[in-house]
Parts: structure tokens; C-alpha cells; sequence
């Protein structure tokens, strides 16, 4: 007796083996290297960016080649080099069978939105590098951070983040919503699931950089902190927590945020460096820190409990209890976001600016930029300038509750869109 099989006369034997073979490389497919390749450009761009930022604080005087400059432009070649041969793959291979999941553009090619991004990113980076070096050689050195070569590069970084987060995040609702028959090992699903929060917590740690002037340990007594905070990190934080598969993602990507953003600051100080622009008020021998992260992961496991306990979220295949509305969730997550960040970062950002405890490797409060007077009164004190009343923080505080209530809800907007995307 023969049966027919993919088009061939074979015995049930062969049969079975077919399938077999299939099922074996079925399980021992992996994750697509173009995958492997954003992220990482991701992690290029972010320790790029944070070791230029100490070397302006510790030498201040850079180039076009400078070894910060070479690794951002690194992460830029590699997230441009790999999308870029993605959507050519996809625009040239009519028979392609990722063709039908891609997105058209330009009435030409064919690509996913995540490549899509990181090509359009990685072209605005690197412009960025000669317009700058030309800029510098033209007006001088910068007096401001986001001049317009600055300001390019930074929108750069942030499409390839982006970018590599939705390449990763579509991988991972194609797995979710239809199985994707190419990658079937539970292994490579759960790569899958961490490559998500590594991309997420990369462009969540350039967010913070963005944000740091006005997010340091010095304002954390006055209000302007906190609503700063109200704005940016619900929206964020509740998008990626409904979009991610894992169990408790804001609390992991918060974490490795953390790390991210602390493992520089504990590692390069190891290293000389010599200021080489004047004025030198420190003189300094080695490299100074950054800033040490803000404590993300207390409220970030606040917010996984809430999205766990009233989202309605299926994890593993069951529905967690009955949802609330996606308007009441966002009420509770902003409040909860809010009164734990103030109960957690209150007393750590006095901590970490007034204590002598603080002043060490790991909390990094002794760092100081060898163009500063190390003498200055408020080095090690909250400057008056950022006195308020209680009355005064206690509005603001109430006016920046509801800017996270709004923050939260436009972030399950986004999560619940980002959820949909398979391209």
C-alpha cells in the first residue's frame, strides 16, 4: 500500500519519516538573524551614547572618529546594512514567504515596518556625522545639546530603537496569533520574548537620557520632577507591559533599563582619562560617571500586578479575571505609577544627593565633570532654587495624577495597536 506525499509516491514508512524530518527542523529553526542583528545595533547605539556622554564630562574634546562616535555609527551600519538587505530580499523574491506579511512602500518595495524604520534611522544617523563635524568646524563647539546636527541624530536613534523593538514585537505576534510555523521551539519563543525587552529597554534608557537634565537626583524635591515623570513613563511603560508576552514585562524591562543604564557608569571609571579642553575646574584622572538610574522596576512591578490582576491579559491560555475598562485601568495605573515613584524616589534622590554614603562606584553620587567647580556649595546639597511649598507640590502633584491617568491610557491605546502588529 503507497500513499501520496508532497507530491510524491512514497510508503507510510517514508511518509512517517517525512514528517518526522519536517518536525525536526520545524524545532530547530531559529530566530531570523536579522533579529539578532537590530537588537543588538540597538545595544550599540545605547552604549555608544552613554560613553560619549562621560567622555564629554571627562575629556570634552572629540571628533568626527572619536571610539564613542565609531560604536554608535556601528549600530547604524548594522541596523541599516541587515534591514536593508531585508526589504531588498523581500522587494526582489516575488515567492518570498514573508512577502505576504510585509509592508509596500514607495509603490516599490516590500519590507516590515520595523526594517523600515531602522533603514530610515540608520540613513539619518549617519547624514548626522559629516553635518556635525561640518558644524563644529563652522560655529564651533557646541553651546547647546540639541543643535540641529544633534537633533538629527538623536531622531535617528530613536527610529532605530523603535524600529528594532517593532521588528522583535511583530516576530512575536506572529508567533502568538498564528504559531509561525518556521519557529516552533519553545526556546527560540521565549528568545523571542527577552529580544522584546532588551529592544524596549534600550530605547526606554535613551528616553531617560533625553530626559536627564531634568530627571537628576538635584530636582527630586520639587515637583517639576515628577510631572516629567507623569508624562513619559506611564505611556511607555503600559504599552510595552500589553504588548509583551512575558509574565511581569515592565518589571524585566525596568531592570535590564537599569542595568543598562548603570553598567557603563560602574565600568569606565575603571579607565584613565584626561580632560583635553579648557576650562579645567576637576582636574580628573579617570572617567566620571553617569547618573545612577531611577528605581523604574518598584512601580514597574506595581504596574505588572495591576495589568495582571485587571487587565484580563490571557497568560498561558487562561484569562486572569474579569477586566476592568481599559479607562478605569489607566486611572488606577497612573495613580499607583505615581504615589510609588513619590514614595521611592523622595527619600532615594535625597539619598543619593546629600548622603557621603552615596559618593562611591555603585551609586556613583561623587561624579563630576572636569568643568565644574568641585567646590560648588550645592554640589552636595539641594539648591534653594528648587524650594517649593507644600501647598505649591501638592497641586502639582495632583495636576501631574492626572497627566499620568492620560499617560497610561494613550500607553494601552498604543499597547493594545502594537498587540496587531505582524508586519
Amino acid at each position: 500500500m503507497q500513499t501520496a506525499f508532497q507530491g510524491k509516491t512514497q510508503t507510510p514508512a517514508s511518509h512517517a519519516f517525512g514528517w518526522a524530518v519536517a518536525r525536526t527542523d520545524a524545532l530547530t529553526a531559529t530566530v531570523p538573524t536579522y533579529v539578532y542583528a537590530v537588537v543588538f545595533a540597538s545595544f550599540c547605539i545605547v552604549m555608544g551614547l552613554l560613553w560619549d556622554i562621560m567622555w564629554h564630562m571627562s575629556i570634552g574634546r572629540d571628533g568626527l572618529f572619536s571610539a564613542p562616535h565609531l560604536v554608535i555609527y556601528v549600530g547604524a551600519l548594522v541596523s541599516g546594512l541587515f534591514s536593508g538587505y531585508q526589504i531588498l530580499s523581500l522587494t526582489l523574491r516575488k515567492n518570498h514567504p514573508d512577502r505576504p506579511r510585509s509592508v509596500r512602500f514607495w509603490g516599490i518595495f516590500y519590507g516590515s515596518l520595523g526594517a523600515m524604520f531602522c533603514v530610515w534611522g540608520a540613513l539619518a544617523m549617519l547624514t548626522s556625522a559629516p553635518f556635525d563635524d561640518w558644524w563644529h568646524s563652522t560655529y564651533g563647539l557646541d553651546v547647546e545639546i540639541l543643535t540641529p546636527p544633534h537633533t538629527i541624530l538623536v531622531l535617528g536613534m530613536m527610529m532605530v530603537l523603535f524600529g528594532a523593538m517593532i521588528g522583535v514585537l511583530a516576530l512575536q505576534n506572529q508567533v502568538n496569533r498564528d504559531g509561525h510555523q518556521a519557529i516552533a521551539n519553545p526556546r527560540d519563543k521565549t528568545r523571542i520574548r527577552f529580544l522584546f525587552a532588551l529592544s524596549a529597554a534600550f530605547l526606554l534608557t535613551v528616553l531617560f537620557v533625553l530626559l536627564s537634565e531634568s530627571m537628576g537626583s538635584w530636582a527630586s524635591y520639587h515637583s517639576s520632577y515628577y510631572t516629567t515623570a507623569a508624562i513619559i513613563f506611564p505611556i511607555f511603560l503600559m504599552a510595552v507591559g500589553r504588548a509583551s508576552s512575558l509574565r511581569y514585562p515592565i518589571t524585566i524591562i525596568t531592570a535590564i533599563y537599569m542595568l543598562t543604564l548603570a553598567l557603563p557608569s560602574w565600568v569606565l571609571p575603571l579607565f584613565p582619562a584626561t580632560p583635553k579642553l579648557g576650562p579645567v575646574l576637576n582636574p580628573i584622572t579617570h572617567y566620571q560617571a553617569y547618573f545612577f538610574p531611577l528605581l523604574l522596576v518598584i512601580p514597574g512591578f506595581a504596574l505588572d500586578w495591576l495589568n495582571r490582576r485587571f487587565s484580563g491579559q490571557v497568560i498561558n491560555g487562561k484569562q486572569t479575571r474579569k477586566p476592568l475598562s481599559d479607562w478605569w485601568l489607566a486611572v488606577i495605573a497612573g495613580v499607583v505609577f505615581m504615589v510609588i515613584f513619590l514614595i521611592v524616589q523622595w527619600p532615594f534622590g535625597g539619598f543619593l544627593h546629600e548622603s557621603p554614603h552615596a559618593r562611591n562606584w555603585f551609586f556613583l553620587s561623587g561624579s563630576w565633570s572636569y568643568n565644574n567647580d568641585p567646590n560648588w556649595e550645592y554640589r552636595y546639597k539641594f539648591n534653594p532654587y528648587f524650594n517649593q511649598s507644600t501647598t505649591d507640590f501638592a497641586l502639582n502633584f495632583a495636576q501631574a495624577l492626572l497627566m499620568a491617568m492620560a499617560s497610561a491610557r494613550i500607553g494601552l491605546w498604543w499597547g493594545s495597536w502594537m498587540k496587531r502588529v505582524v508586519r
